[in-house]
């Protein structure tokens, strides 16, 4: 039997608001296996790749890297096995007669350049001999166009800038990840909530004194105990407390999760945030904790991560205070959730504390915790009860 299959993107597969072809693994003319990754595509929480459905030739890309590629796009064609010897490289042929060959072009240029990157030359009257190319055999792409297009701009704003004695300076284009996360403060800030910021106070003496006498025996089991752990902890405990705080926010009604999935903000270095969910942490103890922690935070920082790990969070922790912060507000929640908790830097502080009947100054190592909440959802007296409740867990942990 033969025939062209389609390779379509899965709506299942994709987690985020946006999807964008980062790149091809196999050209046209290449052979392909089932379930042999054959495209990368990158969505602002997650890289994912793009499987061939069957055995073949791919002998059509319909898209470029760089482009969108939303649910259910056809983003490529595999002539199976069967009908591989017939004229693999007819598809090409049709496709380019299909769109039209560009009259300025050589016929060496020709069969290098897709239909869409030939609107693009054209578009921005470019010549492709002026643009090193970064596809195969260095066939010009439509991301080396861009790239082409922001040095120019560069260059102009450059220019511009020494004429006003602004100095030298760079343009670094901005990565789909950033763009969607861009979006996705901006869209929850100033377009569906009202974010109002808590922020107390916490003893962290006893979890510091907790994990100096557990932190080798996790170790020893395969777990790294870290604050953050206890924090998860804590915070599952607070949250079946006050139940409003775990939920979502619909114009008929509030929907209240039965399931704790919390959401762990992770930073990946420059490149930008992350949220990986662990989940149903209502039913896991501070090892249980550590370990999937632990795991998701490896997966988070090798690019492992599967669409999977970052979905059905119900409230995210945000311990910005790993990298040097005191306090941050507000900490912009992760819609469609109603809260988020803000962990500033331990630090060592004078405090007041009463012994005896009578007041001694002590020092202790401190910090500030917020929560920040979708005042449409939450009153200041269901969010001063959860920021309550945790607190009292974190400084009476034994």
């Amino acid at each position: 039997m033969t025939g062209l299959i389609d390779v379509r993107l899965d709506a299942e597969s994709l987690e985020g608001t946006q999807s964008v072809l980062s790149g091809w693994l196999k050209q046209a003319g290449d052979p392909v296996r089932a379930h042999e990754p054959i495209a990368e595509l990158e969505t602002d929480k997650v890289v994912v790749e793009l499987a061939a459905p069957a055995d073949g030739v791919l002998v059509e890309l319909l898209k470029e890297a760089g482009q969108e590629v939303l649910p259910d796009d056809v983003v490529a064609r595999i002539r199976t096995e069967a009908s591989v010897g017939e004229c693999p490289e007819s598809a090409d042929t049709s496709a380019a007669a299909a769109a039209g060959a560009d009259a300025a072009a050589t016929p060496e240029q020709r069969p290098r350049l897709s239909p869409a990157v030939r609107r693009m030359l054209k578009e921005h009257q470019l010549n492709c001999s002026d643009i090193d190319g970064t596809g195969r055999d260095g066939r010009v792409t439509a991301r080396d166009i861009e790239r082409h297009l922001a040095s120019r701009k560069t260059a102009k704003s450059a220019a511009v800038g020494r004429a006003a004695g602004a100095g030298e300076s760079r343009r670094v284009p901005h990565d789909n990840m950033r763009l969607s996360i861009a979006r996705h403060m901006v869209e929850s800030l100033m377009q569906t909530a009202p974010h109002v910021t808590a922020v107390f106070e916490a003893d962290m003496s006893a979890v510091m004194n907790h994990r100096r006498a557990h932190k080798a025996d996790f170790a020893a089991r395969g777990a790294s105990l870290t604050v953050t752990a206890y924090l998860l902890e804590a915070a599952a405990r607070a949250l079946a407390a006050v139940p409003e705080v775990n939920s979502s926010w619909h114009d008929d009604a509030l929907e209240l999760f039965d399931d704790i999935n919390i959401g762990i903000g992770t930073a990946l270095d420059d490149k930008g945030l992350i949220v990986p969910v662990l989940r149903r942490v209502q039913d896991l103890n501070l090892f249980d904790i550590s370990a999937g922690l632990d795991l998701l935070t490896r997966k988070a920082r090798d690019n492992a991560l599967a669409p999977g790990d970052v979905r059905g969070g119900t409230f995210t922790i945000s311990n910005h205070g790993v990298s040097g912060s005191l306090i941050a507000t507000p900490v912009i929640i992760n819609q469609p959730q109603s809260a988020i908790l803000g962990v500033g830097k331990i630090t060592k502080r004078v405090v007041v504390r009463e012994l005896d009947g009578e007041d001694v100054i002590q020092v202790r190592p401190m910090c500030y915790i917020s929560l920040t909440i979708d005042h449409r959802v939450l009153d200041a007296y269901q969010t001063n009860r959860f920021l309550t409740i945790l607190v009292e867990t974190i400084e009476n942990y034994k």
